[in-house]
């Protein structure tokens, strides 16, 4: 018989939710990956995505639950660290968000998301000179992110170092020419 088992049609539903989320349905996603995970309540992935879902969607606090049983079910599973990283810094407690994206680097040391979000975190509290090491790392691993230039931008910015501020605004603007806040940051920059 095609009898499918509970984790196949886990599977199937994950699967679905995935196909919501890339259309941006993020209530109906989180509706499928509930179900998976009433089918199959060890899928650490299932878990992870309906986190973003929550994120999405603005559920911070149920985001970081669905981050924290991803990572109870595989404490290797780097993404749903460097997710819960991101959730943290939005709730503002970037203690909690370093930690997490620590982790996620360490996880996996060529995850230059992780490092440009980690530097955003060190910016966010001021500590400038850990967050342009975390944004050069970033640049090294993804020479081609328009985003960890325009971050590098900022905190050299905020450091009065407004010559190397212009040339990764410069850069980022190269790379991503829609790039508003890149054209803004490096007018300000150019006004020193």
């Amino acid at each position: 018989s095609n009898k499918f088992t509970d984790n196949d049609l886990a599977a199937l539903y994950a699967q679905r939710g995935n196909a919501q989320m890339e259309k941006g349905s993020f209530d109906q996603a989180i509706a499928d990956y509930d179900v998976a995970i009433r089918l199959n309540p060890n899928d650490a992935h299932t878990f992870d995505h309906r986190g973003i879902a929550y994120y999405e969607i603005g559920d911070k606090d149920r985001a970081i639950a669905d981050y924290d049983a991803a990572i109870r079910i595989d404490p290797q599973y780097e993404h749903a660290y460097a997710n819960r990283g991101v959730a943290w810094m939005r709730k503002g407690d970037y203690d909690r968000a370093i930690a997490d994206y620590d982790e996620a680097i360490r996880l996996d040391p060529n995850d230059a998301l992780s490092y440009s979000n980690r530097g955003n975190a060190w910016g966010d509290k001021g500590d400038y000179s850990r967050a342009l090491a975390d944004y050069d790392k970033a640049i090294r691993l993804n020479p081609n992110d328009a985003r960890a230039f325009r971050y590098r931008g900022n905190a050299n910015l905020f450091m009065g170092d407004y010559d190397r501020a212009i040339a990764d605004y410069d850069e980022a603007i190269r790379l991503n020419s829609s790039d508003v806040a890149a054209y803004a940051n490096r007018g300000d920059a150019w006004s020193g």
